[in-house]
């Protein structure tokens, strides 16, 4: 008899399935209708994240649309800075923008408070897990430590490596014990916001290391290996159990030592992830990813051809089929239909 648990849940739990389960990161998001008119009702952003009603909606509606077999909580990775006092804005076309660094004891004296302090998470998870069948698992998440760090350390100071947080990472040379102070408060902090949310019905934790491309080895050692040990091993004692998945993007030639080295249940990989590589990680545990989100942009032959050259490299192991980064505003519908069909799960 088939286990009754979502299939998303079977997946990370190393099974392999029939096909595999499907989400997409991002996938509330502007590319549909439905959210673009809910989010034109809301002018500030982390209003509209904070605002449990709307927050709900927008995860529900690519569940009613689409039938993914995951819903991701629409939240932002930059809440805990905001609620510590950091200043957060978005500029339109541009992305988030942060003001000077709170001191790092004040934060610290506040980390423990992270989950009451952004409740309305918890209550738009609560609500999202009402209104979902029992068959469709429910993903909460936060940022990382060393990519909150990144947003929070850069602040205004974009002059030089754009794109690629040069400023941080110039502090976490220059300036070695403020910037692992800064990662103690956020492991400390991103544990507590994470546990609300597996109280509050969330049935997986993802960790988005969104800014662990171009680090070499021994940075990404400090500033992504050890954070991640220290979150997951706090989540634990903390008793939290329900899976965890870790995403350090951009770092596919390391992908298999942080299987290895970090005790999270699923690895997500992204985009620019040989197939090879992603086959050696999946032989230690189950992965997600990595189709290329441009390419679902593009659609066509070209995109049935790399769904099936991923279903065949990953197919035949515990695999949740995914994007390698979040879904693009243009994305055409047809689009997202297309990879549902063609992976059998529509």
């Amino acid at each position: 008899m088939a286990s009754p648990d979502p299939v998303f849940l079977r997946a990370l739990r190393g099974e392999t399935l029939e096909r595999p389960p499907v989400w997409f990161m991002r996938q509330a998001g502007r590319y549909l209708p439905e959210y673009r008119a809910l989010r034109a009702r809301s002018p500030d952003f982390i209003a509209f994240c904070l605002n449990p009603e709307m927050a709900a909606e927008v995860t529900l509606q690519p569940m009613r649309r689409f039938g993914f077999d995951a819903a991701i909580v629409f939240a932002d990775i930059l809440l805990i800075p905001r609620a510590w006092g950091q200043e957060v804005w978005f500029e339109a076309g541009e992305g988030p923008r942060l003001g000077a660094l709170p001191d790092v004891a004040s934060m610290r004296d506040l980390a423990e408070g992270a989950g009451a302090a952004l409740s309305e998470v918890g209550e738009t998870l609560s609500r999202v897990r009402d209104a979902l069948e029992p068959e469709r698992a429910l993903i909460g998440f936060a940022g990382a430590p060393w990519t909150v760090a990144t947003y929070m350390l850069d602040g205004e100071a974009r002059t030089i490596g754009k794109g690629e947080r040069a400023q941080a990472r110039t502090y976490a040379y220059a300036e070695p014990e403020k910037v692992d102070a800064l990662l103690d408060v956020l492991v400390e902090s991103s544990a507590w916001y994470l546990k609300m949310q597996a109280d509050a019905g969330a049935q997986a934790l993802k960790i988005f290391e969104s800014w662990a491309e171009g680090l070499p080895d021994d940075l990404f050692d400090r500033l992504v290996l050890k954070p991640h040990q220290k979150l997951v091993a706090r989540l634990r004692e903390l008793g939290v159990t329900v899976p965890l998945i870790g995403f350090p993007r951009g770092s596919a030639a390391l992908a298999e030592g942080y299987a290895r080295d970090v005790d999270v249940q699923a690895v997500a990989l992204d985009t620019a992830c040989p197939l090879a590589v992603g086959r050696r990680v999946q032989t230690i545990k189950p992965i997600q990813g990595a189709l290329d989100p441009l390419l679902l942009r593009a659609g066509g032959a070209a995109l049935d051809r790399r769904v099936d050259q991923l279903m065949e490299a990953w197919g035949q192991g515990p695999w949740v089929f995914n994007l390698g980064h979040g879904i693009l505003p243009d994305v055409p519908i047809a689009h997202v239909e297309q990879v549902l069909r063609r992976i059998g799960a529509q």
